[in-house]
């Protein structure tokens, strides 16, 4: 069986590898001790580990030349993307990785594109450009950029949240997708592509909520917006998407 590493086993790393325990001998790191037995009984194996946000003395995990794939989901951005250094954070996770030679994948965020009111695709902001993604690619170079938008699904539903700017259009994704393009990319053997991975399917937010509560919407989207484009994806991985429209996320 191959092996995956999860580096940074959150919200979204527990459903990446609770989609590939059956395919992949999983390997996790997290910075709660309280996780580790949770971890341990699903049958992975557990790691103590942080990336501070100075110099420290890290030494490469010890399974890395086992692995045949890492997922790094370690935020290297501030809030919402904002481009704050995080340079010892980049240095001391470089550093655990070692000299790393299999496939890799960065989760990064649609946060790295400007607020301005356009369709943006990935070549509007190469990864080299980039802080919170670009310090990877010099080091390695094989490193996938998944450039996630609004993670949702589960509990993680609009009307369970004091939300602002209701007529806003949205660049949301459901946490299933993710695994899906994932686990095409890891079977394609996929090697330093950049995606945005966003629901092709742009409402606005009063949609959405209406519609997670039964509600009728009466009102009329806007044509303008911020807006994600995930066609890139969608071409080159012949992708489909489980759930392509947020409004029935909760279904």
């Amino acid at each position: 069986m191959k092996k995956l590493g999860i580096i940074g086993c959150g919200w979204l790393g527990n459903y990446i590898a609770e989609r590939l325990s059956n395919r992949y001998e999983i390997f996790v790191t997290t910075t709660s001790e309280s996780k580790i037995k949770e971890f341990t009984a699903k049958g992975y194996h557990a790691t103590l580990a942080d990336f501070p946000d100075q110099a420290s003395e890290i030494k490469p995990w010890e399974v890395i030349p086992q692995l045949d794939a890492v997922i790094i989901t370690v935020p290297f951005s501030g809030i919402r993307g904002t481009q704050i250094s995080m340079k010892d954070r980049q240095e001391n996770l470089l550093k655990f990785l070692g000299d790393y030679k299999g496939q890799l994948f960065l989760m990064s965020s649609t946060g790295v594109y400007s607020q301005d009111e356009k369709e943006f695709t990935e070549e509007d902001q190469p990864a080299e450009n980039v802080e919170s993604e670009g310090f990877i690619l010099h080091q390695f170079p094989q490193c996938n950029i998944l450039r996630l938008a609004g993670l949702m699904g589960g509990q993680r539903l609009l009307k369970n949240y004091n939300i602002s700017n209701l007529d806003q259009l949205v660049n949301h994704i459901h946490y299933a997708d993710i695994c899906s393009v994932v686990e095409k990319m890891l079977d394609n053997q996929s090697k330093a592509k950049v995606y945005n991975v966003v629901a092709p399917v742009h409402p606005d937010k009063q949609e959405i909520i209406n519609a997670q509560k039964n509600l009728p919407y009466t009102g009329e989207r806007t044509d303008k917006g911020r807006l994600i484009s995930p066609a890139k994806l969608i071409a080159e991985l012949d992708f489909e998407f489980q759930y392509p429209d947020p409004r029935y996320f909760h279904l």
